[in-house]
This record gives structure tokens, sequence and C-alpha cells, in this order.
């Protein structure tokens, strides 16, 4: 155990688990998928040359039950797990259902409404189970507690996850790009989680939060080194879609964690709802998911049509590599993550500067290429 009730070494175990086994077995997917001939074709608006096997989800999975079966059995992470709270029995079930989801769309192609269905079954379900929002602390006026019902509850609950979901899906048309937003995402609302821990002594309600990032964190590390530029493995809609549920789970279990009386109303701890942290931590997918749909909708399109607009496109048009491109959009959600939580970690003059200093460094990255000339062939 860490200091002040936060289980350190069993979430780093966690982790650790969560990628090994991720790690191994998109091998094992990645070889069953190519002796069976199950490759992606290239489409016009990928950015990839070579088809390559996908449903890579599948390994995803997999390490995630494992970690998650690893750490209900340590003693130090069974608060998190019922008949304490069953969030964690939600993620699971709701994870399940969004894989084979994936799974079946990576493998026989389904219909936008049909995956919508879903996605849509698997987001009631996790909140029907106990992932759902029950409280927001609004910094407006002095602080305010705004109290959900549950149907109030699993709505808003089901529409977040969906939009998540639809989110990390949307944005993962280059090598390494999901994985790695995950990951980062992913290990923000984590050290979010910890920070309550630590606060709160050890609250039962930051452990499945504290969890479920852990998990992600691991599973996008492992899947991440046969994912990068060139892809080996393609994740599918069944790993982007994964992500996106996990990154909703934890989304809505570490909102409403902050024990106001703790802090001081001047503190900024105090101003800022934990719900602004976790969407700082995914607000690139959704930003362009957004995005998206707005400017699929101007040019007359279904907003579900996919096109070469996302952000990464552009980068490539601006004339990155794919392997550049990737890394300054992990700098842009890294500065906008990690500059978010980094308010609950440190001193307020330390987090302002920790985050300006980023994003500075993200845009002067973004324009590299400018600087040098580089201008790639712009969409039509």
């Amino acid at each position: 155990m860490g200091s002040a009730g936060v289980p350190l070494r069993e979430l780093g175990l966690v982790l650790l688990v969560a990628a090994a086994i991720t790690y191994l077995a998109t091998g094992l997917v990645r070889s069953v998928l190519v002796r069976t001939g199950r490759v992606a074709e290239i489409r016009q608006r990928d950015v990839h040359t070579q088809p390559t096997p996908s449903v890579g989800g599948v390994a995803m999975f997999t390490g995630m039950l494992c970690a998650v079966f690893l750490a209900q059995q340590l003693p130090a992470l069974t608060r998190g797990f019922a008949p304490v709270t069953p969030e964690m029995t939600a993620v699971v079930a709701g994870t399940f259902a969004i894989v084979i989801v994936g799974v079946i769309d990576d493998l026989y192609e389904l219909g936008a409404l049909a995956k919508l269905a879903g996605q849509c079954f698997a987001a009631l379900l996790m909140a029907f189970l106990g992932i759902a929002f029950t409280v927001f602390y609004l910094p407006f006026g002095g602080g305010t507690t705004l109290i959900l019902d549950q149907v109030q509850g699993v709505a808003l609950s089901a529409l977040f996850t969906v939009m998540l979901i639809n989110a990390v899906n949307f944005v993962d048309g280059i090598d390494g790009l999901a994985a790695g937003l995950g990951m980062i995402a992913g290990a923000a609302i984590l050290l979010f989680s910890l920070t309550v821990l630590h606060d709160q002594g050890g609250a039962v309600s930051a452990y499945p939060p504290a969890i479920i990032c852990a998990t992600l964190v691991g599973i996008c590390a492992g899947f991440l080194p046969h994912n990068f530029e060139p892809a080996r493995i393609f994740m599918g809609d069944s790993g982007a879609m994964l992500i996106g549920l996990m990154l909703s789970a934890a989304s809505v279990s570490a909102s409403g964690k902050i024990n106001m009386s703790l802090y001081g109303v001047a503190d900024i701890v105090a101003l800022m709802s934990p719900v602004i942290v976790v969407l700082a931590a995914i607000a690139l997918p959704v930003l362009d998911l957004v995005w998206a749909v707005v400017r699929r909708l101007a040019r007359g399109q279904r907003p579900w049509e996919a096109d070469a607009g996302h952000f990464h496109h552009r980068l490539l048009a601006l004339g990155h590599t794919h392997r550049r491109t990737v890394l300054v959009l992990y700098m842009w959600v890294s500065a906008v993550a990690l500059g978010a939580v980094s308010f609950s970690v440190v001193p307020t003059r330390y987090a302002a500067g920790f985050t300006v200093i980023a994003l500075v460094i993200a845009f002067v990255a973004t324009l590299v290429p400018l600087a040098k000339g580089k201008i790639g062939p712009r969409e039509g």
C-alpha cells in the first residue's frame, strides 16, 4: 500500500499485467487473423497502404479481463468490487457487450443504425448496473450540488458513453493514435483518482475509476507496440469502442468524488468540477467528433459518413509524417488532460505554468512543417 491508503503497488501490478497479457494476446490474435485471411482492405480515406489484420480489440479485452480478475483478488483493491460497489461489474458487462458489437462490425460491417443500437445497449447496460451520474459539483455561485434521479442519471450517462465511444472510434484513423490517446487520457483520470484517494484517505468511491484507468492504460500500452506506425494489426471498432466505453466508465465513476469540505472556497480545486477534469482528458476526440458532424452536415452528408477531414488528416496535409502526426496529437492531449488534472495535484501557479508551457510546445510542434516550408496536399 502507498501513503494515506493509496494502493499504488497494487494498481501498478494491475497495469503491468494488463499490458503484458494484451501484448502477448495481440500477437496471437494477429497470427490467427493472418492465417485465416482476415485482413482490412484499403479504403479511400485510409492512410495505411498495406492490408492489415484488424479485430485487435479482442486482445485488448482479454488483457482487460485478466487485469480486472487480478485486481479482484488483491486485498488492497477488493473495495472496488461487489458487494461494496457494483461499478466494476457494470464495467465488465458493458465492455463485453461493446466488444461483441465491435467484433461483428469488424468482421461483417454492421450498418450505422445497427452499430448505434449496439452502442446504446452497451451504454444503457453499464448505466443500469451502476456506472451512472448521480452528483455534480458546480463551481458557479460559490459552489452548487446538482443531484440527479435514477432516470436522469442513466439517460445522461448513456448519452455520454455513446458520445465517447464514437469520439474514439472517429479518431482511430492512423497507426497508434487511438491507443496512445486512450493511454494518455486514462493516465490523466488515474492521476485524478489517486489524488482523491490520497485526499480522502482511501475513499471507497475512488477505487473503481482508479482500477478502470490502470487497466485502460495497461491494455493501450500493451497494444501500442503492435499498432505504432507501421502497424502490424489494427484494433478495429472492437478496440476503439472498448477504449471509448472504458474512458466513459472512468469519467462517470470519477465524477462527484471530491469532498469539497476538504478545500477552501478560494482553492482552485473547489472551483473545478470533477466533470471538467475528466472532460479535459478526452477533449481532443470529442472536439474532433463534434467538428466532424458539423463539417459533414454543412456538406450535405450524413453525420456518420466517413471522410478525410479529421485532425490527423489535416496534420498530414500540413506535411507531418505519420509518426510525427501521432506524436503531435499526443502532445495536445497531454497538455490539455494533464494540465487540467494538475490543478488538483499541485499549487495553482505550478499547474498554470505547466499547462501554458505544454500548450506552447504542442503549438510549436504543430507548426514545424510550416517553418520548414513543407506543406502537404490539401484536402479536396
